[in-house]
C-alpha cells in the first residue's frame, strides 16, 4: 500500500515560534469509518518507523489481527522531521529552493501533534476510539490526549513516560554526538554523515535491548578468538541497516524531538497536565526495558484518573513493544471488554 500524502497549504507554526511555509503529511489509512464514525484506531509511531503501521507491527494491526481494516478504520501518519513521505530535513525549503538540511527548524512532541490534528480534520475524523503509541509514540498520544480530552476515548500508552529522562537525554545526546563527529555531517548532502549514523544507531541498540538479550544472542561458540565478535558484527549490521533507509539529518532532529517531550511545560507541572486526560487509559510496562524504566509507566498510571495498568516481561527489552503482539493483544483485550480502570491487568508471562 503506497503513503498518501496530504498537503497543507497553510502556514504552520511550531510551538518555537518557527513557521514553515507548507506542509506534507504521509500517512497510511486501512479499513472505513462505520456509520457511527466510532471505529478510528489511530497510530502513533516510534522514532524511525513510519506510517505503514501493517508492515512494522504485524501480530497486532493486520488483515486477521485484534485491529484489522474489517472492525476497524485504522489510520497512522509518519512524524515531521522522518523521511517517510513527511516535511523533514530532505524536504525543499521553498524559500531556497534547496534541502532544508540543518536549517530545518526545531520540533517538538507537541508539533507532530498538531500536524496529527490537522490530519484527523482532514479526514473528518472527530473522533478518536483507541490511540496508541510506544515509545515516541506514546509521548505523542499522550501528549494528543491531554491537548484534545474529548476527542481521544480510549488511550494505550506503552514503554514511555510524561517527559525525557535525564537518562534517555544523555542517550540522544551521546547519539548526535557520533552523528557530529562524522564531518560530512555538515556537507548537506542526502547521504551526509552516514558514518556518523550507523555509530548513532549502534549506541541506541544498547538502550533498546539489554544484558541478557545481547548475552544469549551473540554469544560465542568458542573460547578460542580474539578479535571478530558476533557482537561486533551485530553493531555494525544493524547500524547499516539503517544507514540503508534512514538520513542522518532527519535522526538528528527525532533524537531533539524526544528530548522535548515534557507534558508540564506551560501547563502547571507534569501532575496537572496528566489530570487533564479524559480517556480511559491502559498504561504498558515492560519489566526488562532500561530506556524507559517500568518506574516510569507506574508514574503516568498514578496521575492519569482513569488508568489502567499492565507489564510483562520480555527478552527483547524496550523493542518488547514491536516484537511481544500476543502479549499485548492480550492486554488490549482485557482493558477494552472489561471495566478494569483503576485496575491493575495481570498478564502471568516471562521470557
Amino acid at each position: 500500500m503506497n503513503t498518501e500524502v496530504f498537503k497543507y497549504t497553510k502556514t504552520f507554526r511550531l510551538e518555537s515560534g518557527a513557521q514553515l511555509q507548507h506542509l506534507e503529511i504521509g500517512f497510511h489509512t486501512y479499513g472505513k469509518l462505520n456509520a457511527n464514525r466510532d471505529n478510528v484506531i489511530w497510530v502513533c509511531h516510534a522514532l524511525t518507523a513510519n506510517s505503514d503501521v501493517f508492515d512494522w507491527w504485524k501480530g497486532l494491526f493486520g488483515d486477521k489481527e485484534f485491529f484489522n481494516p474489517d472492525e476497524h478504520f485504522i489510520v497512522c501518519a509518519n512524524i515531521l522531521s522522518s523521511p517517510y513521505g513527511t516535511t523533514s530535513p530532505l524536504s525543499i525549503n521553498p524559500v531556497t529552493g534547496q534541502p532544508y538540511y540543518l536549517s530545518f527548524p526545531q520540533v517538538t512532541v507537541r508539533d507532530i501533534v498538531e500536524a496529527h490534528k490537522l490530519l484527523a480534520d482532514h479526514l473528518n475524523v472527530q473522533d478518536i476510539h483507541l490511540l496508541i503509541g510506544g515509545s515516541l509514540g506514546g509521548q505523542q498520544a499522550m501528549e494528543w490526549a491531554i491537548s484534545e480530552p474529548e476527542r481521544i476515548k480510549n488511550a494505550v500508552l506503552i514503554a514511555t513516560n510524561a517527559k525525557h529522562s535525564a537518562w534517555g537525554i544523555a542517550f540522544n545526546e551521546s547519539q548526535r554526538l557520533a552523528l557530529t563527529a562524522d564531518r560530512t555531517f555538515y556537507s548537506n548532502t542526502p547521504d551526509g554523515g552516514a558514518k556518523g549514523l550507523k555509530a548513532a544507531r549502534s549506541i541506541a541498540l544498547l538502550s533498546y535491548r539489554g544484558y541478557k538479550t545481547y548475552n544469549v544472542t551473540q554469544q560465542e561458540d568458542t573460547d578460542n578468538i580474539t578479535d571478530g565478535f558476533k557482537s561486533s558484527s551485530y553493531q555494525n549490521y544493524q547500524g547499516q541497516k539503517l544507514v540503508n533507509r534512514f538520513n542522518a539529518y532527519s535522526y538528528w532532529y527525532l533524537s531533539k524531538v524526544m528530548d522535548s517531550h515534557n507534558v508540564g511545560r506551560s501547563r502547571g507541572g507534569v501532575e496537572k497536565a496528566l489530570s487533564l486526560i479524559k480517556a480511559k487509559t491502559l498504561v504498558i510496562g515492560i519489566k526488562s526495558d532500561v530506556l524507559f524504566p517500568v518506574e516510569e509507566q507506574q508514574y503516568l498510571f498514578q496521575h492519569i484518573p482513569k488508568a489502567s495498568f499492565a507489564e510483562f516481561d520480555s527478552f527483547y527489552g524496550h523493542d518488547g513493544f514491536l516484537i511481544e503482539t500476543e502479549a499485548l493483544t492480550n492486554i488490549i483485550k482485557s482493558f477494552l471488554k472489561t471495566d478494569v480502570k483503576g485496575k491493575i491487568i495481570e498478564l502471568q508471562r516471562t521470557a
